[in-house]
């Protein structure tokens, strides 16, 4: 297997449109790194300058410490997994996942153990004879990583590879895909716009933005501690909810208030305010619906903020839970509540928030004050 370094890569178009700015990541042997991002963030077009498929216009890539700005695809010892399965529909499974060796004149005898080895990682075996015609799509997306894995490359790259697939399939091949991880100890390179496979796969996390690198971290870091705005929204589902608070001195703590509603702050995260000179500003406050506790609710362990009253405007049945919106003086909010509560749209109900897991955020730069 092996390491990355990406440098300072940026790719400028003809046009003048900058796809990707200042990318710089290490990454290391056996790492299961993800990239995700809106449509149109650069993370695909980051995937294909590694894997030589788009020029590097600034920068430097290396793989294994080697230099390979110039150095053609076929020689990088890459292998790509793309969102559509590109099988030959003329040949079986078995023949395309050796075509990969026949190109490079292997011989029959260590193609035949390859093929046979990948087959079996993927369970594929007894799908050998047919074609892709009479596979599902999680069967071909299987053939298609059975045709990388034959390879044994340094690096795998997946764009998008389960984006075809219907829900059910794609808890499976999530599953399939990080053992195969475990099993083959591999340096995978994974782009998706999906966020719970970004959570549930990677060892890091590259969140992209307008071609921007926004934050690099664990899922559990990403989730917790989360850099800015936009990270903040965009990991966890559904998303955080964000109010604007105007800040006020109370004591020791602080007051944060929207509309008729006041929540006090005491602690770390209120001298954080003080000491940034937020008081008489106002901030974002970030909460998630799973930290939003309805006066009913279960609530054992957490430190309730003050509660302020809620109107609902849409209940979702989910099984084992259920989720509200509601309107709030000054915002909305949403909050996960048990399948089992009276809860529903049009009721009138009072919530309280988790103080421990409030995130604050400067309205103007977007940037974390405190978690």
């Amino acid at each position: 297997m092996a390491s990355l370094t990406l440098e300072h890569v940026g790719k400028k178009y003809p046009n003048g449109y900058e796809g990707v700015k200042d990318f710089n990541l290490e990454i290391a042997d056996k790492e299961f790194i993800i990239f995700v991002g809106p449509s149109g963030c650069g993370k695909s077009t980051t995937l294909r300058m590694i894997a030589g498929l788009e020029d590097i216009t600034s920068g430097t890539l290396k793989i294994d410490g080697k230099v390979v700005n110039d150095v053609e695809p076929k020689d990088r010892d890459i292998a790509m997994v793309f969102q559509t399965y590109a099988l030959y529909p003329h040949m079986t499974v078995y023949e395309n996942m050796a075509f990969p060796l026949k190109l490079r004149k292997v011989d029959a005898d260590t193609i035949d153990k390859a093929v046979r080895e990948a087959a079996r990682i993927l369970d594929l075996e007894k799908l050998l004879d047919r074609k892709p015609s009479a596979l599902s799509g999680g069967q071909r997306q299987r053939v298609a990583m059975g045709r990388a894995i034959v390879r044994a490359p340094k690096v795998y790259l997946m764009d998008e590879p389960l984006s075809n697939l219907d829900a059910k399939l794609r808890v499976q091949m999530r599953a399939e895909i990080s053992k195969l991880h475990d099993r083959l100890g591999a340096t995978i390179i994974y782009v998706t716009h999906d966020q719970t496979e970004a959570m549930t796969l990677g060892t890091r996390i590259v969140v992209m933005k307008d071609g921007v690198m926004q934050q690099v971290d664990t899922p559990t870091k990403l989730y917790n501690e989360p850099c800015n705005l936009f990270v903040a929204g965009f990991i966890g589902s559904p998303q955080m909810n964000f109010i604007d608070v105007a800040v006020a001195e109370k004591g020791e703590g602080v007051t944060l208030t929207f509309g008729a509603n006041t929540i006090t702050l005491t602690g770390a995260k209120a001298k954080a305010l003080k000491d940034g000179g937020y008081v008489g500003k106002v901030v974002v406050m970030g909460i998630r619906p799973e930290d939003v506790v309805e006066e009913h609710e279960y609530a054992e362990g957490r430190i309730l903020s003050e509660a302020f009253p809620a109107e609902v405007t849409v209940y979702e049945l989910l099984g084992s839970e259920a989720m509200i919106y509601a309107d709030v003086d000054g915002g909305q909010i949403s909050a996960h509540l048990s399948a089992s509560s009276a809860v529903r749209t049009g009721s009138k109900i009072k919530c309280s928030v988790d103080l421990a897991k409030i995130h604050l955020f400067d309205k103007q730069t977007e940037l974390a004050i405190a978690h």
